[in-house]
């Protein structure tokens, strides 16, 4: 899967909360200043090349969809920033976050108790 640029992302995040939607919708989800109908447009065109996105014709408007799944794209893309960024290894994004005081003992409790109940599925 290709890597999304951070416009594109927040274009995808819009539409999986979404499902489907028209440019024009996809931009009354944008915060203010919003942006421009073309810019959004051509972005979609560039998630449509990338394979991510689809569309249904309406005339000569689109309605446009997810073709991947959210938890797909956050597996894959969380994979990549372990892997560039902690050498592949979660124990060391974790570890980071703790020398960082991001994380508290209740959030490491909590990720424990999510990795045993994962491991039990």
């Amino acid at each position: 899967m290709k890597q999304l640029t951070k416009a594109e992302e927040e274009i995808m995040q819009i539409l999986w909360q979404l499902e489907k939607a028209f440019v024009k919708e996809i931009i009354e989800h944008f915060p203010e200043p919003k942006p421009a109908y073309n810019s959004v447009s051509t972005i979609i065109r560039i998630l449509e090349n990338k394979g991510v996105v689809g569309y249904v014709a309406f005339g000569k408007s689109h309605q446009y969809f997810p073709l991947i799944k959210k938890e797909e794209y956050t597996r894959n893309f969380l994979g990549r920033f372990v892997e560039n960024y902690f050498s592949g290894s979660y124990s060391q994004l974790v570890s980071f976050f703790t020398s960082q005081n991001n994380l508290s003992v209740t959030d490491l409790e909590d990720l424990l108790d999510e990795l045993k109940k994962h491991r039990n599925d």
